[in-house]
């Protein structure tokens, strides 16, 4: 009797499967380099009327001999995406494992970061496309950013690992929720809540006990970050973020250190997740020296474009901050 591994049917969707991510990044390519020629040797960079004309011939001559692919709206967007990524080497990696229709996704994206944001974490997670689009959607590179904010004086935390905020609509809580709500409910959607969270997170434990000087101290979660080699203990809060929340969580992540720490690890991180941060009292602790993340959570998701623009007046001020006191010193 034939073994699983040894099966040819295995073989032939291994093939079938290297088959298709073949012939999907060979038609990516294609599209750049078409992109590539109408717009450098064709229209020469031209966008006058002139080069409009152009176009409509080209795409109709194109679409009568090579299919409906070529008609002018996709040509555009082979253009478009030849504009967007001018750098070959780096289209024929990511064609690897983004198809033409994660590409059509980036295109309109308005940043070279935005655009190199999301095509990293499609790269390294092998996302489909209705999942980029909900990242997008949900606005993880700008709450990715308004997180690298706060701790980008830090030797400690990493960057582009955390949000601030983080969304947690999937809970469905109540309006009068207690702590022990908020971290029971964390649980029964741990899948939801990893994805949150981001690449590379895996639960550990919950109310992990310490006992220091014979006192029972319990920490809400705490997660393992492979991408980051270190413990990441997380504290609920369902108010505003205090100052004593600080020492508390010090007063952990030195524990873990001393006592859960493999010798492969590097130290623990923590995040402290409140109702609200209070930003003056967090800038002024400084937390991210002693790698503390502080960050928001939302239980009910504002409408996009209200979250936009929370999100974009929490970074201007984030900013702001960052510049005023770079005058005082």
């Amino acid at each position: 009797m034939l073994t699983t591994t040894k099966h040819p049917l295995n073989s032939y969707e291994k093939t079938k499967t290297q088959v298709t991510i073949q012939a999907n990044s060979s038609l990516t390519i294609m599209f750049w380099q078409i992109g590539k020629r109408i717009q450098s040797d064709i229209l020469e960079n031209n966008r006058a009327e002139y080069g409009k004309q152009i176009l409509v011939s080209l795409s109709r001559e194109l679409t009568l001999n090579f299919g409906e692919s070529f008609k002018e709206k996709n040509v555009r967007r082979m253009i478009q995406f030849y504009e967007k990524f001018p750098n070959s080497e780096n289209v024929v990696t990511l064609s690897r494992h983004l198809s033409w229709s994660h590409f059509l996704v980036l295109i309109p994206l308005k940043t070279e970061e935005k655009r190199d944001f999301y095509s990293k974490i499609v790269f390294e997670n092998l996302i489909s496309v209705r999942e980029l689009r909900k990242q997008i959607s949900k606005k993880v590179y700008e709450r990715t950013e308004n997180a690298d904010i706060q701790i980008q004086e830090s030797n400690i935390i990493e960057k582009g690992v955390f949000k601030d905020p983080y969304l947690l609509d999937f809970l469905d809580l109540k309006s009068d929720y207690l702590e022990n709500d908020l971290e029971n409910a964390i649980l029964k959607e741990l899948e939801l809540f990893l994805l949150e969270l981001g690449n590379g997170f895996t639960f550990v434990e919950r109310q992990k006990r310490m006992i220091i000087d014979g006192d029972d101290h319990y920490l809400d979660l705490l997660f393992y970050n492979r991408k980051l080699q270190r413990l990441v203990a997380i504290e609920l809060k369902i108010d505003k973020f205090k100052a004593k929340y600080k020492g508390q969580m010090e007063l952990y992540l030195k524990w873990l250190d001393k006592y859960e720490k493999q010798k492969d690890e590097k130290s623990p991180i923590g995040i402290i997740l409140c109702s609200e941060a209070s930003k003056e009292h967090i800038e002024l602790l400084q937390t991210h020296k002693d790698g503390i993340m502080v960050a928001e959570y939302l239980t009910e998701v504002l409408p996009k474009k209200q979250l936009e623009k929370r999100l974009h007046q929490a970074i201007l001020n984030a900013k702001e901050r960052i510049e005023s006191k770079k005058l005082r010193e």
